[in-house]
């Protein structure tokens, strides 16, 4: 799949992910998966964790404030810390500079979310994560990010094929949120009782969830 340039459109990530695992079967491939939050880690490491070693990268300088960014990566080895899985999971963490996500931002403050300022985002972590995989003597890296809704997985997905090629270390094709992975998500939040957060992480999504919770807020009193 690395290096494939078919339309973004007509690829169905969460197949090629299925045909990646049935390629491996009978062995137990090193993971590197990038972690935005907890919540969505929960159902993607439930079924990761059946046919990957996996180290679980916790690297998001877009996370504003820093109470926040520590908040979720607390939620984030609870999580692994309680839950079971058939192979083993473990966590690290990268470096917090947002000045890194604000760079890469500049300019594009006021896009909306979803757009080029995402897309860099996405970036940004992306590669943060092939360059420690490729350092680690992973055999794949990947993310959660695909699991919401609310990203583009089309993006996220080229994006990472084209580091695979650059670093030397496989990217797993995915799109987790088919197969009612981010309703599973959901439950398994409810189930371990972890924090939600309101908002992607950085300052501007926080800011559009202040936004439209404060125009509801006007429309529920009309």
């Amino acid at each position: 799949m690395n290096g494939n340039r078919k339309n973004t459109q007509k690829i169905n990530y969460h197949l090629e992910c299925e045909k990646e695992i049935k390629r491996n079967v009978g062995r137990l491939p090193r993971l590197l998966l990038h972690s935005c939050c907890a919540p969505c880690s929960s159902s993607v490491l439930e079924y990761l964790s059946h046919y990957f070693d996996i180290t679980l990268f916790y690297y998001n300088p877009n996370i504003t404030p820093a109470e926040e960014y520590d908040k979720r990566a607390a939620e984030l080895r609870r999580l692994v810390s309680e839950a079971p899985y058939p192979n083993p999971v473990t966590v690290t963490e990268g470096r917090y500079d947002s000045s890194e996500f604000f760079e890469i931002a500049r300019g594009l403050e006021d896009l909306p979310e979803g757009g080029e300022r995402c897309f860099k985002c996405y970036r940004l972590r992306l590669e943060e994560s092939a360059k420690a995989a490729a350092d680690g003597g992973f055999e794949y890296f990947t993310t959660t990010l695909s699991v919401s809704p609310y990203k583009n997985a089309g993006k996220l997905n080229t994006i990472g094929m084209e580091l695979a090629e650059k670093y030397g270390v496989k990217y797993l094709c995915s799109d987790f949120k088919k197969k009612n992975g981010y309703r599973r998500s959901i439950e398994l939040s409810a189930q371990y009782g972890l924090y939600r957060q309101n908002y992607c992480g950085c300052i501007f999504s926080k800011k559009a969830a202040e936004k439209k919770n404060a125009e509801r807020s006007v429309s529920d009193k009309k």
